[in-house]
């Protein structure tokens, strides 16, 4: 039964997390990735690099997308397809597409570097596919990782 567990059926499956933009929400995201390592067999390298690039992408939301001190939903969901993860993250706040982001030049010393950047750069290193598109008043940002 449990070897049943740790391989994906061909038909997609769905698991939802939903927080509020509070910052103390972020540690919910490890036991959301352990869940679908479990489902998946990933290994360990790769549950770990998904759960830092979902850390940076819900991380911006929380600090960047509502107003200071208006509340707001952070939605999550991730997609289990035979041979990727789909992560669909949307909220409704200030429309901003974090594709357009110019690349951050890690060649330059920390004096040197821009504030911010690095999140989506690892963001965009870590997934394989990133996508954003805001409809109906939400932000929808779309992360995919191959997992075969």
């Amino acid at each position: 039964m449990a070897e049943e567990m740790k391989c994906l059926t061909q038909e997609p499956s769905e698991h939802m997390l939903v927080m509020d933009n509070d910052i103390s929400q972020i540690p919910l995201l490890a036991g959301f990735v352990d869940r679908i390592a479990d489902q998946t067999g990933i290994d360990m390298a790769t549950a770990m690099g998904i759960n830092l690039a979902l850390e940076e992408a819900v991380t911006n939301v929380m600090l960047y997308a509502y107003p200071k001190d208006q509340k707001g939903a952070v939605h999550l969901k991730a997609i289990l397809k035979p041979d990727s993860i789909e992560f669909v993250l949307w909220d409704a706040g200030v429309p901003f597409d974090p594709t357009k982001a110019p690349k951050a030049d890690i060649t330059l010393s920390v004096e040197e570097r821009a504030i911010g950047g690095l999140g989506i750069h690892l963001v965009r290193n870590i997934m394989d596919d990133v996508s954003y598109k805001h409809e109906d008043g939400m932000n929808i940002l779309t992360m995919i990782k191959n997992i075969k």
